[in-house]
Formats: structure tokens, sequence, C-alpha cells
């Protein structure tokens, strides 16, 4: 069982925080670290919103590289045999196809082939173009491999993909909403918007092809930033019903973002290994164009909702609490080492005594009684007869 899962807070000092044992990395791995997530909040959303405009501002002035699958076109395999790109363009701009896209790309075994895309779906051009190629490579027509589709079921993918996106956001509002509450399913469904347009953003930045496989790598994404999302605000609703009253809000964020940050690091590190083994030896040793389509996008996409979970929908949902009355007269600035304590669960220390109320006679030479003390019994006096 892990620091995190137990209700025993460490032990903290006077100012209400968990001592330094070592370096940050080694606090982080033990889980005692207590880092001011607070005064990172408004920086968070600032390079949120910042990340957010540049992927719009390159979508509309760049667009995406979509696929055939997408677009319609047909995709020419020749092998090289010395032939260069620029060769391949002339053989094309014959045709009549001279902004066709051509690349180079090897196969497994170290062979390289010349990958040629256009928009053609016609019969006779489609040939034309095969025997060119063929001709180009020094190979015969039937060594040309050739796929073409079609524009209607691009049209198709996509209108599925969109309905599959929207009911996914709908259904993940709802439950938010009955399981924690609607503030914390807005601060989830921004921070998915963020690593969505983030992860879109970095494929038009690139001019990355955007085929089926990263597609799916694109809702599979959103589903990984939602599960940091929750368990982040599954221990806030924990930790603000055992706070003490007139703690303000984002004290209780702070706190948990300590608790589940560890937590957040193990999962992403866990999730991204494998997809780092998956680019390098299935893409760059293997050849594997697919597995790099898949995990480009899961690499940027992971990488993205683990800063979402952290810096954009905690800060946010804090910001949206601290509008309700419960929270509101709390105030809002920085912690105070006394709320910082009350939310961690440290024991506060006693306050001063006052001052004696009763002062010594003028003269006396006997010490005064300390504050709050019982003063002793009179002796009684006996009297002659």
């Amino acid at each position: 069982m892990s620091p995190e899962d137990t209700d025993v807070d460490p032990v903290t000092t006077d100012d209400g925080r968990a001592p330094r044992r070592g370096g940050a990395l080694r606090s982080v791995y033990r889980a005692t670290n207590d880092f001011d997530f607070v005064k990172t909040f408004r920086w968070g959303l600032v390079v949120g919103a910042a990340i957010c405009a540049i992927a719009i501002v390159s979508l509309v002035g760049r667009g995406l590289n979509l696929s055939i699958d997408f677009e319609g076109g047909s995709v020419w395999e020749v092998p090289s045999n010395g032939a260069s790109v620029e060769d391949a363009r002339e053989v094309m701009a014959e045709v009549g196809e001279s902004g066709a896209k051509i690349q180079v790309v090897t196969d497994a075994d170290g062979t390289e082939r010349l990958r040629v895309q256009a928009d053609l779906t016609d019969p006779n051009e489609t040939q034309d173009v095969t025997v060119a190629l063929a001709d180009l490579g020094g190979v015969s027509p039937q060594e040309v491999s050739l796929e073409s589709v079609g524009p209607s079921w691009g049209e198709e993918i996509t209108r599925q993909a969109l309905r599959a996106l929207i009911i996914f956001f709908v259904v993940i509002t709802i439950y938010m909403s009955f399981r924690l509450e609607w503030k914390m399913a807005v601060g989830a469904l921004v921070s998915m918007v963020h690593d969505l347009l983030l992860s879109i953003g970095v494929y038009s930045l690139l001019q990355i092809e955007v085929t089926p496989a990263t597609l799916i790598a694109f809702l599979t994404i959103l589903g990984y930033s939602l599960y940091d999302t929750i368990v982040v605000f599954d221990r806030a609703q924990e930790n603000g019903a055992r706070t003490v009253a007139k703690t303000p809000y984002r004290v209780i964020m702070n706190k948990t973002l300590n608790q589940t940050l560890m937590r957040s690091v193990n999962t992403t590190l866990a999730t991204i290994l494998p997809i780092v083994s998956m680019l390098v030896v299935g893409s760059l040793i293997l050849g594997a164009e697919t597995l790099e389509e898949f995990a480009i996008a899961l690499l940027v996409g992971l990488t993205s909702g683990a800063y979402s979970s952290l810096f954009i929908a905690a800060p946010l949902v804090s910001y949206l609490k601290e509008r309700e009355p419960k929270w509101a007269n709390t105030g809002g600035g920085a912690p105070t080492p006394a709320a910082a304590a009350a939310a961690g669960g440290a024991i506060q220390p006693r306050p001063a005594r006052k001052a004696a109320a009763t002062r010594r006679p003028t003269g006396s030479t006997t010490p005064a009684a300390p504050a709050g003390a019982i003063p002793p019994r009179p002796r009684k006096t006996r009297k002659k007869r």
C-alpha cells in the first residue's frame, strides 16, 4: 500500500509543510513531496491556452496531411533501383499529376521503394501511371503495388469518428456529473479537448500523415487522459469532505495533487515505455509504418494527458469551486500555514496563553502565578483565647 492510499499524512513542520528528505525526485518517489501547485495554476492555464491557439492556427493555415483513406485516390509502390524522388516527380508530371505526394520508404529487408500518392481513381489513368513507374524502376508492371480508395469510404470513416467522439463526450459528462459533480465534468472535458488539439496540432505542424490508425490513437488518448483526471478528482472530493471549514479549496486541491503526483507519474511512464519501444523497434527497425502512425499519436497524447490532469483540469475546477458559497469566503490567496496544516491533517500548535489577568502588587517580591493556574487556598488563622 502506497502512502497516498492511507489516511495518515506525513509528519509536517510548524508551517504545515512536509519536511523534504533528500532531493525532489526522491520525495516524489516516496510520496512525501509537498510542491506548491497553486503558484502554477495560472501559468498552467496560460500555457494550455497558448498550445490550443497554436494548434488551431496550424489547422486553419496548414491543415492535415490526410491519407487516401480519407481523401480517396491511389497509391503506388515500386522498387526504386536507384531512382530518386525527382525522377518520380518528372514521370508523374508527364501523366498530368505533378502535385502527387512522393516519398522513399524502406521495407523490413532494407529495400528502398518509391511511394507515390495521387488523386486518381479512374482505371485507365491508374494503369498509365503503373506502366510509367514500372519503366522508372526497371521492373514489370506486375511488380508495382497499387491501392485505390474511393472518396466516399473516407467520408464515412470521418463521419463515424465524429459521431463516436460526440457520444464519448456526452456519456463522460453524464457519468462524471452523477459520480462526482458537473464542475469536475467540465474540467475533464476541457482537459480532453486540450489533449486532442495538441495531438492534432503536432500532426498539422509536422505534416505527419493521418491514417485510420492515427484516428484510433486519438480516441485512445482520451481514455488515458480521462483516467488520470478522474483519479485526481476522486481524491479531491474525499479530501474536501474530510477538511475542516474555512479552508480554501485550492489548498485542498494542492494537497490532492501532491498525493496523486506519484501515481500519475508511474501510470504515464508505465504506458509510455512500451510505446517508445513500439516506435523504435516496430517502426525504425522493422519498418512497420502503421506502428509509427499509432505510436506517435499515443506518445504525444499521453504526455499531454499527464500535463492537462495536473495543470488544466485541477486549476479550472479550483476556480469553479471557489465560486460556491461554501468556499467563497475562505480566501483565494496562497495557502497560509494554518490552512495548509488543516488541509494536510497536521496537528495545530496550541495558541500562546494570554497574559496573566492578575498583576503583582507594587513592591511585592512574590512571583506572579502563571496564567491559568489555580490559586492556593488561604491558611486559616486561629484566634487566641
